[in-house]
């Protein structure tokens, strides 16, 4: 995932994933309410679209958001060191910011001798700046472009396969496919074993339920009930 170097591993992969569960939401739902019509299908696979474009909006609006607001803490922080009446006040203004997240993983000498550091730091530095910045609307661009990209498992199967019923079962496989392949990434990310496992799941998912072979007459209901017992399977294997 280094073509996001805007983003950490987890916030790509998270946003890959939202989209990826909202448009196979509509897919799987098509099968139900749709029952194979054309109309139907391509009405509801245009809905999907619309919902990914707008939650592509709404998360990218949120990333600048979170982003300004971590500054404005960094800043409140620096204010509040600044105006402390003594260096004692200011240890212990830097202590309880940080105490929290360094307390597990650092000795209480070493927190102490970093927080004396950055002290100094702040001490003789300049405002920080709380605006929005460049990265944060580059970061935003890859975030809406990644919840985007997710409808395109959905919408390439109608684009060269002419009976809307079978470009739909291919669509949940595709879907289903990407979504096992980055929680395989995601593993890989947190060391995790069950990486393999969550790129044999489709296969196995694929062999198990007959709602997802294309000679199936049944298909929404199947299709569903299948998906959510393969996602409670690989809940219970992980």
């Amino acid at each position: 995932m280094s073509f996001v170097g805007h983003l950490d591993p987890d916030e790509s992969l998270g946003e890959i994933l939202a989209g990826l569960i909202m448009v196979l939401t509509f897919t799987l739902a098509a099968g139900v309410a749709t029952r194979g019509a054309q109309d139907g299908v391509r009405t509801l696979l245009i809905a999907a679209v619309g919902c990914n474009l707008a939650w592509g909006i709404i998360d990218a609006v949120f990333y600048v958001m979170t982003n300004a607001f971590v500054r404005r803490r960094r800043a409140r922080l620096f204010r509040a060191v600044s105006a402390a009446a003594s260096e004692d006040a200011a240890l212990a203004t830097i202590r309880h910011e940080l105490d929290p997240e360094l307390e597990a993983i650092t000795r209480p000498e070493d927190r102490e001798r970093l927080y004396r550091g950055i002290h100094v730091l702040l001490a003789n530095g300049k405002p920080l700046r709380t605006g929005v910045t460049r990265d944060d609307l580059l970061g935003a661009f890859v975030i809406f472009c990644l919840v985007f990209a997710t409808t395109l498992p959905a919408a390439l199967p109608f684009l060269f396969v002419r009976d809307p019923w079978l470009a739909l079962r291919i669509s949940n496989l595709l879907l289903i496919g990407c979504v096992f392949i980055v929680g395989f990434h995601w593993a890989q990310y947190v060391n995790a074993t069950h990486g393999w496992q969550a790129l044999r799941s489709p296969v196995s998912a694929w062999r198990w339920s007959p709602s997802l072979w294309p000679w199936e007459a049944d298909t929404g209901t199947n299709a569903f009930c299948a998906t959510s017992a393969m996602l409670r399977r690989q809940q219970c294997q992980s």
